[in-house]
């Protein structure tokens, strides 16, 4: 295939054709200039000849037309470094890394219209999130033994990953596969570009969201957004079995760690205890097995997984990987022949974006985590597998869509808030609150109070319904003997000073007085503070930087 923008020089390198725009501060491929029969560079002013890098030891110096050649070479394996092993979060069982130089590489990727469900464009200027979809449609070689056998590609593995507007964290959260949630109706493009509704199901796993009646990773897309109460999800992209196996490969193999020695029939997995390098079928054996890790469920593997992918970025990051032109360029090769994504990003320079803008995020500040669930729960005549827990989820959602960072949160406004409430503190035992709701979701004044004599050890509370006049901002009222009960509130709630109304209490059921914590529409949920949170859920978090053993 012809190099695009290639001039009739037949001995031009691939490579030289990127060179950076000095009117825009971009890389980017020359174009024809067919008066002088050589490729100029686009932009507003050519850019300047470099200068003659000096001959390697033991090489004589190239001279006239071959000249000009051998100093262009290093420029482009500069751009190889550049662009390179920044995709790292891309995963089991679907995994991909975009680090792209050549046009013909658009050539491999395939692209899926999700008919509204993600943006048309991809912007450097904001936080963004990508949904990674890794199904377990059983494609290329030697992939017969792991799946379901008539399996058309269900929503296997699933990785939310949000990048933060300033580039310094991203947070990788996994959505289980068996999580009981609702998916809901979902517009899909049709091969002669007419638009299909696949009704929406409730109360049924997580993975039919893809395949199952012919839905498509728009359908995906659209759950997770409703399972994150309006959460916006930019774009998708999604690989099968085939992707861990030749990415793997390219990178020399991925270095893990087992606690224990792992003889696993089911995987074919047999690896002895310490650490290990694994590629290809060894590393799909790896993230695929579930019988060998905790209590052989998909959470405990979903662990193992994250560890996986940790050490994945390392990898991609490392100089053995950045500093091979050869290694970058099979990485290239494989990953885009591994990719579906969606419109939006579906050309070459716009996964190069993506992947720039990713690999700004340090490793210790890559956090994964595993969406909050209740596994095998009692609650009803039909058995489920895991269902959701509320009060973590919707904080960790929250947190995702206000761009806070799991690893260094808001520790400013931390500061700010307690100096606004400086002062002595009540017991939570001591606190007395009347609770309503004021413009708040239905049901958020019951949830939160079980919320606070449960978590919080708020017993002295009650909730009395609807306030009868809906308010915009939550607000709590207290007479001033009550003072040090209300900064107690406020800061266990997470609620800003502006909140906190010297006034008058209110006499409870049991005749005593009570503070009135009325509930507005800004409030976003029990245990989400209004501040931002003070501080990240209670939940297992690791970060990409951490060696970890598979246990």
């Amino acid at each position: 295939m012809d190099t695009p923008g290639r001039g009739s020089g037949d001995d031009i390198d691939p490579a030289d054709q990127w060179v950076l725009n000095p009117g825009t501060g971009e890389y980017e491929l020359r174009q024809p200039d067919t008066s002088a029969g050589r490729p100029t560079v686009p932009g507003p002013r050519s850019a300047p000849e470099p200068a003659a890098e000096p001959a390697a030891p033991g090489h004589r110096r190239a001279t006239g037309r071959n000249q000009r050649k051998a100093k262009k070479k290093p420029r482009g394996k500069r751009i190889l470094l550049w662009t390179g092993g920044t995709l790292a979060f891309v995963l089991v069982a679907g995994a991909s890394t975009v680090y792209l130089y050549l046009r013909h590489l658009d050539g491999n990727i395939t692209t899926t219209d999700t008919a509204g469900a993600t943006s048309d464009s991809f912007s450097k200027d904001k936080a963004f999130n990508i949904l990674v979809i890794g199904t377990d449609k059983r494609t290329g070689k030697g992939d017969s033994g792991y799946g379901d056998a008539n399996s058309i590609g269900h929503a296997d593995t699933t990785i939310l990953l949000h990048v933060s507007k300033d580039r310094t964290n991203a947070t990788a959260l996994s959505i289980p596969r068996d999580l009981i949630t609702d998916i809901p109706a979902c517009p899909t493009k049709q091969p002669d570009d007419s638009v299909k509704t696949i009704p929406g199901t409730q109360g049924i796993r997580f993975n039919t969201s893809l395949g199952q009646l012919g839905r498509d990773p728009g359908c995906t897309v659209r759950t997770v957004a409703k399972l994150g109460d309006g959460l916006t999800v930019d774009h998708f992209m999604m690989a099968d079995f085939n992707a861990v196996k030749t990415l793997t490969t390219a990178v020399g193999g991925v270095d893990v760690c087992l606690a224990h020695a792992v003889n696993d029939e089911k995987s074919h997995l047999n690896l002895a205890a310490g650490p290990q390098k694994i590629e290809g079928e060894q590393a799909l054996a790896f993230v695929r097995t579930r019988y060998s890790w905790g209590n052989f469920g998909d959470l405990d593997r979903i662990k193992v997984q994250q560890q996986f992918l940790g050490s994945l970025f390392r990898k991609m990051k490392s100089d053995s990987t950045l500093t091979s032109p050869t290694r970058l360029m099979d990485l290239a090769e494989t990953a885009t022949k591994a990719l579906t994504v969606d419109k939006g990003i579906g050309h070459i320079s716009t996964l190069k974006d993506v992947a720039l803008e990713m690999k700004k995020v340090p490793p210790k500040n890559i956090s994964f985590l595993t969406l909050p669930v209740r596994d095998n729960p009692a609650d009803g005549p039909v058995h489920k597998t895991v269902i959701e827990d509320e009060v973590p989820a919707r904080q960790i959602f929250s947190m995702i869509k206000d761009d806070v960072s799991f690893t260094e949160v808001k520790k400013q406004q931390k500061a700010q808030q307690a100096a606004k409430l400086k002062g002595a503190r009540s017991a939570p035992g001591d606190v007395r609150v009347d609770l309503y709701n004021a413009g708040a979701p239905a049901g958020s004044a019951q949830t939160t109070l079980a919320w606070l004599q449960t978590e919080k050890g708020v017993t002295k509370s009650s909730q009395l319904g609807n306030a009868g006049t809906p308010q915009q901002k939550t607000t709590l009222q207290y007479a001033p003997a009550q003072a040090a009960q209300a900064r107690e509130l406020a800061d266990l709630m997470g609620l800003p000073a502006s909140a906190l109304k010297p006034g008058e209490s209110e006499t409870n059921a049991q005749g005593l007085p009570a503070m009135v914590l009325r509930l507005g529409a800004d409030f976003k949920g029990a245990g989400i503070p209004l501040t931002g949170p003070a501080k990240a859920p209670s939940v297992r978090k690791t970060t990409a930087d951490q060696v970890k053993c598979a246990s």
